[in-house]
């Protein structure tokens, strides 16, 4: 890496500060309850990492959005905009309306302070932000069934390659000695969440071209279906061996296990877009 020069114009330590000290008088009791659930909820085990990664980035190309700021007026309007839905959300407490109206007042005031050009430039982090708000749970019951058919689907073509008699009822897998069930934790949206947003942070920090972020990304849909699935056969292929190891805190750990498989096969796929890659010159 080349050294960074200094930057033309000094970073804006006040209004950042202003903007911080507003911004978590506004939120904090809607920031806090998150952070929470990020705590409690092994599907959102991730939203610590995203301010953090998202505020690197930030921080990272300072003297390239700083050169670039120039202010819009129309950032305000994200910002009444995202005010608004606050209101509309806490007097109707919807949880999801409170949390994104977040987001929407800090792209306003990126956009207010550093116009078009600096929302373009920190498109990635803002982008990012969104992996920190929980998926409603209307939203994410219509999801995870689908994904449910899916997985306990594709699990019931693997175990009867394996030899494995299986009789599949919807999510319901009927084998010789137990009875599997495909339920919301083994759908596939717990690791695709978490996936989508270790995909574009990867690609980020180990590769420079923008294409790989999104192509990881989209990877990422496979891979947490496989991953899932996987987890599925390898249940059911051990609970016929002995039940106890497909319960529990067993099954627990096989979803961990899994889940930084996933994570090797991402890297793995960014290494094959490595090959042919014309290596600098010493």
């Amino acid at each position: 890496m080349t050294p960074a020069t200094s930057s033309s114009k000094p970073f804006p330590y006040t209004p950042f500060l202003w903007y911080g000290l507003a911004l978590a008088a506004a939120y904090w009791s809607v920031l806090n309850a998150m952070a929470y659930q990020w705590q409690s909820d092994d599907n959102m085990g991730h939203g610590f990492f995203v301010p953090l990664i998202a505020g690197f980035i930030i921080w990272e190309r300072r003297e390239e959005w700083l050169n670039a700021a120039e202010r819009s007026r129309w950032g305000l309007l994200f910002v009444a905009w995202g005010m608004l839905q606050l209101w509309l959300g806490t007097l109707g407490v919807e949880l999801f309306l409170q949390r994104t109206s977040f987001l929407i007042v800090v792209f306003g005031l990126v956009l207010f302070y550093g116009g078009r050009k600096v929302v373009r430039i920190l498109g990635l982090p803002l982008f990012l932000l969104l992996f920190m708000v929980p998926i409603p749970g209307i939203a994410y019951k219509q999801i995870t069934f689908p994904l449910q058919l899916l997985a306990s689907g594709l699990a019931e073509s693997v175990l009867d390659l394996l030899g494995y008699m299986v009789i599949r009822d919807g999510n319901v897998l009927e084998l010789a000695g137990q009875t599997l069930s495909v339920v919301e934790a083994c759908s596939g949206l717990r690791a695709l969440h978490s996936l989508a947003f270790f995909s574009l942070s990867y690609a980020y920090l180990f590769d420079s071209r923008p294409w790989v972020r999104w192509f990881l990304l989209a990877c990422a849909v496979p891979v947490a279906i496989v991953a899932n699935m996987s987890r599925v056969v390898m249940t059911g292929v051990v609970g016929e061996r002995n039940p106890e190891l497909a319960q529990g805190i067993y099954h627990t750990l096989s979803g961990w296990i899994l889940f930084v498989i996933a994570i090797a096969l991402l890297a793995g796929i960014h290494q094959l877009t490595t090959i042919g890659r014309r290596r600098p010159q010493p």
